[in-house]
């Protein structure tokens, strides 16, 4: 199984939530996420003990330049930014290099799996709800 890690407890309130919906990497990465795959989401420092948040779908894995990215690619990577110019800001701390618009990325969006979520078990159940 693939694990998608991030370093900064602060996106683990984010992705909980359902705010970040995506990671933008650098390069192109779609050789190791593939759509539909299951992915464990973790958070924590290389070489440090990891938190395991939960395992989510793959939905979506999307290469293009960062100069192509969306407003909504951004968002949905970070809810805080809207600019290309935050995110190259970001990219650059995250990776200790100068980033270019040029810069090749890969999105990967992905969906949070949500374990017996109590009305989906009552649903399969019959109990309340669907009326035929």
């Amino acid at each position: 199984m693939q694990v998608l890690n991030f370093f900064s407890t602060v996106f683990a309130d984010q992705m909980k939530r359902g705010r970040k919906t995506a990671t933008i990497r650098l390069g192109d990465k779609s050789h190791r996420y593939r759509k539909n795959e299951v992915v464990l989401v973790t958070v924590g420092q290389q070489y440090s003990p990891r938190e395991k948040l939960f395992h989510a779908v793959v939905d979506n894995v999307e290469v293009k330049r960062l100069k192509d990215l969306s407003p909504r690619d951004i968002e949905h990577d970070n809810p805080e930014f809207r600019r290309l110019e935050e995110l190259i800001n970001f990219l650059e701390q995250i990776y200790g290099r100068t980033v270019s618009p040029e810069d090749t990325a890969t999105v990967v969006r992905f969906s949070q799996i949500i374990e017996n979520p109590p009305n989906l078990t009552d649903r399969l159940r019959g109990v309340g709800g669907a009326q035929n």
